[in-house]
């Protein structure tokens, strides 16, 4: 099997974690990629302004270039794949592995609907039309389409091809985890704060700040829950369009400390020195139809994740992380001071360590994995 396309598996994991599951269910996956070098606030951006478009393309072509000469050299090496699976953001990568592999079963790990994901940022009309025949076009290129919720495998043309996987977290984030746990000498960083009485309770939200991520809804819960006599340390990382916004609500509010950007290789140790970490709290149509990055990544730092209550994310984990209602600042406020009680943070943490295990790159690519192999490809 190959891994192919411009994804850069260091910046969005999710490609990073369905070839690590399918490698741990024995299958040879090689990797053809080279990474097109462009977030995907950037990539989105560039398709909504169409004098961008002359930077992006120069970029993919130099992209497909290489990729051709690898798959040439690869082929020559070892034949014909059997399955190619094109990562993240992979919507024109796919039509390039079609034209490459016309035999193989080509797998689009289509965790982004660019139509909806242009919409929740606040384009329309024309644009939105143009980037949802590009969803088409992408879905019409593979064998198999990759979503994250059941939700995403409904909006597809024809959902019959496609395998709900959830997103999962790469297996750093559970060494920082156990990193953390192995450098505590009698005073843990996450476990030991006395709620009220005693030390801050530690939360991290970090995130692009788009509308489905409800960042100012964090920003109003903080605010509240500090005014109210919470002892919370927030950490906020990263930067974006609701950013202002949750910066101005914040403004007055103590124990706040903002990070424009933290590496990625960075990242995981961070939120695993913190005892709580935020999901996603808006009640937009595609925020209640995902479950983010972050909460898996938060729950396999070892962290108590507090997120929205939508129907993907109760389905994934409502037993193991704590739910709150969408756009609701108050709700949000009301959990977290009542975290700081030690007993109920206690009771939250082992909640959140058991559902540690199901979010491992080899059980949730299970389904997948399955699906290759009624197809004789694994």
């Amino acid at each position: 099997m190959i891994a192919f396309g411009t994804y850069d598996a260091a910046r969005h994991p999710r490609i990073a974690v369905l070839i690590a599951g399918l490698r741990a269910h024995g299958t040879k996956v090689t990797e053809l990629n080279r990474p097109l070098g462009l977030t995907t606030a950037q990539r989105v951006r560039m398709l909504q302004q169409p004098w961008r478009l002359p930077v992006l393309v120069g970029r993919l072509l130099r992209c497909w270039a290489g990729l051709v000469r690898d798959a040439v050299r690869l082929r020559r090496a070892e034949g014909r794949p059997g399955a190619v699976l094109v990562g993240y953001l992979g919507h024109f990568d796919v039509i390039l592995a079609r034209l490459l592999y016309p035999r193989s079963v080509v797998v689009l790990d289509h965790l982004v609907f660019a139509g909806d994901t242009a919409t929740d940022r606040g384009a329309a009309g024309l644009r939105v039309r143009l980037l949802t025949g590009l969803d088409r076009l992408a879905v019409a290129c593979a064998d198999v389409v990759v979503t994250d919720t059941e939700e995403h495998r409904l909006m597809l043309p024809d959902p019959g091809k496609g395998v709900v996987v959830l997103v999962g977290a790469p297996d750093a984030w559970r060494t920082a985890s156990s990193s953390v746990e192995a450098v505590e000498t009698g005073v843990s960083t996450r476990s030991t704060h006395d709620g009220p009485t005693g030390a801050e309770l530690s939360v991290v939200f970090f995130g692009l700040y788009t509308p489905l991520q409800g960042a100012p809804v964090i920003a109003e819960a903080v605010r509240d829950a500090v005014a109210a006599g919470a002892p919370l340390r927030v950490t906020m990382v990263g930067s974006g369009q609701d950013l202002p916004l949750t910066r101005e609500i914040l403004a007055r509010t103590p124990g706040v400390t903002w990070h424009d950007w933290v590496e990625p290789d960075e990242l995981p140790a961070l939120v695993a020195g913190h005892q709580i970490c935020l999901g996603i709290f808006s009640d937009t149509p595609k925020g209640v139809r995902v479950v983010p990055n972050k909460v898996y990544q938060g729950l396999a730092a070892g962290c108590v994740v507090v997120t929205s209550d939508t129907p993907p994310q109760r389905r994934a984990l409502g037993e193991n992380v704590e739910l709150v209602p969408a756009a609701d600042p108050g709700a949000l406020a009301a959990r977290l001071a009542g975290l700081c009680d030690p007993a109920a943070l206690a009771a939250a943490r082992e909640r959140a360590a058991r559902g540690r295990d199901r979010i491992r790159p080899q059980v949730v690519t299970e389904p997948l994995a399955a699906d290759l192999r009624r197809r004789g490809v694994l």
